[in-house]
């Protein structure tokens, strides 16, 4: 007999969210209630294509759906370029900030990523801790960084 695999209980209190064609930004539902929305935007004045320069903001919001006190502690991000080439950053808070949130508040930032190529992606996730002192993660949803000269070449 196959072993069974039991659902762990905040899969049950997943809320999806849809996203609408017309909307650039990404939601996915997280663990512990926490949701996080990315919206990227190609900045065309801080970019060069003659430099192989090419930059975008990105503005991130945090929201805490849940019924409890949580704190952002760290970030790691993984970013990788049209190439193939990725970096890492790991570091405390975001923006300087290590935001607590309570039940029913939100954060938001806005932050900047070059690339030495037109298009991209990012992903990453936030530890964070609650008030109970236990540490969790959760996913930022990954997300695309395309300028508008950018021709996307489909396989």
């Amino acid at each position: 007999m196959p072993a069974r695999r039991l659902v762990p209980p905040e899969f049950f209190g997943m809320m999806l969210k849809p996203i609408s064609e017309s909307s650039p930004a990404c939601t996915a539902p997280l663990p512990r209630q926490i949701e996080v929305t990315v919206e990227p935007n190609f900045l065309p004045e801080r970019s060069s294509v003659e430099k192989r320069e090419y930059f975008w903001s990105y503005t991130i919001v945090i929201t805490n759906t849940g019924a409890e006190t949580v704190q952002l502690r760290t970030r790691h991000w993984i970013i990788t370029d049209a190439s193939g080439r990725k970096q890492e950053v790991r570091g405390e808070g975001v923006v300087g900030e290590q935001p607590v949130l309570a039940p029913g508040e939100r954060f938001e930032y806005t932050s900047g990523v070059p690339l030495p190529t037109a298009s991209g992606f990012m992903t990453g996730r936030y530890q964070m801790v609650s008030e109970s002192g236990e540490r969790f993660e959760i996913d930022v949803p990954t997300f695309s960084l395309d300028s508008p000269d950018n021709k996307r070449v489909l396989n």
